[in-house]
């Protein structure tokens, strides 16, 4: 497939894990902040190629991962109303509460619909006039846009059926965190692709600046993969702390001004809670009091509990990259893709779906 096939090329690829062993000459520990590398590097069987001295660990970069546990119950509990629909992407979907599941509720007769856009819940609230359609705007920088964009058309047509509950984060509060905990051990950083589209790697340069950790920003294909990790090795050899490219045929130093403008225009940020790291100030995405209407935290009245994960289950210590999922008592025992305990194990960005599927 053009434009893909050149950036998977078997002789290329093997010509970049040479040369990444070439420049690999002591242990280095890498993290992986994305989730989608989390999934390509496994994919596409990148670890059988790399190095022994080279540790990839993966962190935080999963929104339906970090979504907190109350939160999820929140989810839940509006699916459970009497003349409320809801629209929500196909990750959500199976992932535990404390007590139940979007899924399993839906069995029960909740009206769930998964969508593939913000705008279908539009499309949804505008064939269902009599009842709430709440779409379920869980994401980062790279979703939220569009999120933001349908509560604009919302307000436009006046369309008062219809409601977002705002779970959108951005990304670099949590890596402040990271870098701040003195439990976490890495030499660098692998930062998203997808988010750094619309953030610019800008957004980055406090991790250079503040805390000394060499940053490359990287695509999701096999030699977009490699070619960042030597760039980020070759940093980490130099003792140089910088924030590098390696995905420039998409990403910019600015990023997408207009959708940072179109996020700025309905969201606030406010305090939420993460995953395994607490609640981080000025992390998420709150709607913004002029579009209260379209808030379904406010129109419905929604409180989200502080709920303790489940026993047992260490995805908040996965999400800090503090252990990896074999380390957890419940990984491939009592939490399975068919039963899972944590979000890790059910999202098609968790860190425990790409273990248990890859190496199970």
């Amino acid at each position: 497939m053009k434009y893909v096939d050149e950036f998977r090329d078997p002789e290329l690829v093997g010509s970049l894990a040479a040369e990444l062993d070439a420049v690999v000459s002591r242990p280095v520990r890498v993290m992986e902040v994305c989730g989608t590398h989390t999934m390509s590097i496994f994919r596409h069987g990148l670890r059988s190629l790399l190095p022994e001295e080279l540790q990839l660990i993966s962190g935080p970069g999963c929104p339906v991962c970090v979504t907190s546990a109350g939160h999820v119950d929140a989810f839940i509990s509006m699916a459970q109303l009497d003349n409320v629909i809801i629209a929500t992407f196909g990750d959500l979907i199976r992932v535990p509460g404390t007590h139940s599941s979007l899924d399993r509720v839906r069995a029960d007769g909740a009206r769930v619909e998964v969508v593939y856009s913000p705008m279908d819940g539009l499309t949804l609230a505008g064939s269902n006039p009599d009842k709430t359609v709440v779409f379920l705007g869980v994401g980062f920088e790279t979703t939220c846009p569009g999120i933001a964009a349908t509560i604009l058309e919302a307000s436009r047509r006046r369309l008062d059926n219809f409601c977002v509950f705002s779970a959108g984060k951005i990304m670099p509060p949590p890596l402040r965190a990271l870098m701040q905990d003195p439990e976490l051990s890495i030499d660098g950083l692998l930062c998203p692709g997808h988010v750094s589209i619309i953030t610019g790697t800008g957004a980055y340069r406090f991790l250079a600046d503040e805390f000394g950790i060499s940053c490359v920003v990287s695509g999701f294909e096999p030699t977009d993969v490699l070619r960042a990790l030597i760039m980020l090795v070759r940093q980490i050899n130099e003792g140089r702390a910088d924030v590098e490219n390696a995905y420039s045929r998409v990403v910019t130093e600015e990023g997408n001004k207009q959708a940072r403008a179109i996020l700025d225009t309905v969201f606030e940020l406010e305090d939420t809670p993460w995953r395994g790291l607490g609640v981080i100030a000025r992390s998420g995405f709150g709607i913004r009091e002029e579009f209260a209407p379209w808030d379904a935290v406010k129109k419905l009245d929604i409180i989200v509990q502080d709920v303790p994960e489940p026993k047992g289950c260490r995805c908040g210590d996965i999400l800090k990259g503090l252990c990896l999922p074999p380390d957890c008592p419940v990984y491939g025992k009592r939490c399975t893709p068919l039963n899972p305990i944590g979000p890790c194990m059910v999202s098609s960005e968790g860190t425990c779906a790409a273990y248990y599927k890859y190496t199970m």
